[in-house]
């Protein structure tokens, strides 16, 4: 018997486990396909969601957390298995955005350096932008997180932990109940006993519940993403313009993204979002105009209303925990969700208030 069995290998699975095993648990995780090859593997990995002054405080408080805990966690899975998740300071600009006055109140309120800049030095760090720029927010602080290699230092940290247990290409297909509490799981080929079940099921979190006579709106939203490869140091920091991203990584790649669909289940990239993510990327880097992509493909994000996750027990099914929901800012409110959940299932003083969180008053009967 474990002392908690985790469904769903994301970034909120494997996190989740990585503190459930400091805090001294025994942790088996189940995932239905390959660790960490869902959303966590197809995001950006912008440490900041894109735009903070549009959220809550609740989002606000965990995304501060992450972003200190980043380099950290960095170290610790490059140290500890070899592979380095490649936590990169390299400032983000949101050039000529509209909502500059919002944006720099939301900074002096959160004391965040984000500040506005003009063209000069805009086109001193990004000299190949189109021209025509005015000036630009930048948060000269912020970082990016190569999050497939954050998944494959993850699942590498978590295999070499005695008391970790992965089951891959294996389903759940039910919880195990006694007297009313969750005790385990039912999957293809047996079962698990277990003191606590983590759902972490991103996308699929909120049929899952349903599954089990609950509602929780969690649905999933599409998202594609077009990679090009130029020579390392082209782009020197991340820029944003019209809701549209260009991410560099350490060896020249550079991400562009995202679209925003509400396509179901469908995870096949389109014509349509190639044309408009190129069209977004040379509109803000013409010399990509000469390139042409490397990779092309498509993500679900887990969406929730307003984007606050759902962190904490089911009361209607004590012993089953959920950490989901963080719809665009998986990857970056990861450590501090996980953190939180963590805090929580095993009674420490939790490092961030979870009342935003709670599931209480936030999930109804299924109809």
């Amino acid at each position: 018997m474990q002392d908690v069995v985790i469904i769903g290998g994301g970034v909120m699975g494997c996190l989740s486990a990585l503190n459930l095993i400091n805090a001294g648990l025994s942790v088996t995780l189940i995932e239905r396909g390959s660790t960490g090859r869902e959303a966590s593997w197809a995001g950006g990995g912008i440490v900041s969601p894109l735009y903070p002054w549009r959220y809550s405080e609740a989002i606000s408080a965990l995304a501060q957390w992450s972003q200190h805990y980043y380099p950290e966690l960095g170290t610790k899975l490059a140290t500890e298995t070899g592979i380095d998740p490649e936590v990169t300071t390299c400032g983000l600009m949101w050039l000529d955005h509209e909502e500059q006055e919002q944006a720099l109140a939301w900074a002096a309120q959160q004391h965040s350096p984000l500040q506005l800049m003009e063209s000069a030095f805009v086109y001193e760090q990004v000299p190949q932008l189109a021209s025509g720029f005015q000036g630009a927010l930048w948060h000269g602080g912020l970082a990016n997180v190569r999050n497939p290699r954050l998944m494959a230092g993850l699942k590498a940290w978590l295999t070499q932990q005695p008391a970790f247990t992965l089951l891959e290409n294996t389903e759940v297909t039910g919880l195990i109940e006694v007297n009313g509490r969750v005790t385990g799981v039912r999957h293809v080929a047996g079962e698990y006993k277990a003191g606590a079940v983590v759902l972490a099921a991103g996308a699929w979190t909120g049929d899952w519940l349903g599954g089990v006579g609950l509602d929780l709106p969690v649905t999933p939203v599409k998202g594609e993403m077009l990679l090009y490869k130029r020579e390392p140091g082209w782009l020197s920091t991340m820029v944003l313009y019209q809701g549209r991203y260009a991410i560099p990584r350490r060896d020249g790649h550079i991400l562009v993204g995202s679209t925003l669909e509400h396509a179901g289940y469908d995870k096949q990239a389109t014509d349509q979002a190639f044309s408009s993510l190129r069209e977004s990327a040379i509109r803000m880097l013409p010399e990509l105009a000469d390139e042409q992509p490397v990779g092309h493909w498509a993500g679900l994000r887990p969406g929730s209303p307003e984007g606050v996750p759902y962190i904490g027990e089911v009361s209607e099914r004590p012993g089953l925990w959920i950490n989901a929901g963080h719809y665009r800012n998986g990857l970056v409110l990861a450590p501090a969700s996980c953190r939180l959940l963590a805090d929580l299932m095993t009674g420490t003083r939790p490092a961030i208030d979870p009342s935003p969180y709670s599931l209480e008053d936030r999930l109804s009967a299924a109809s």
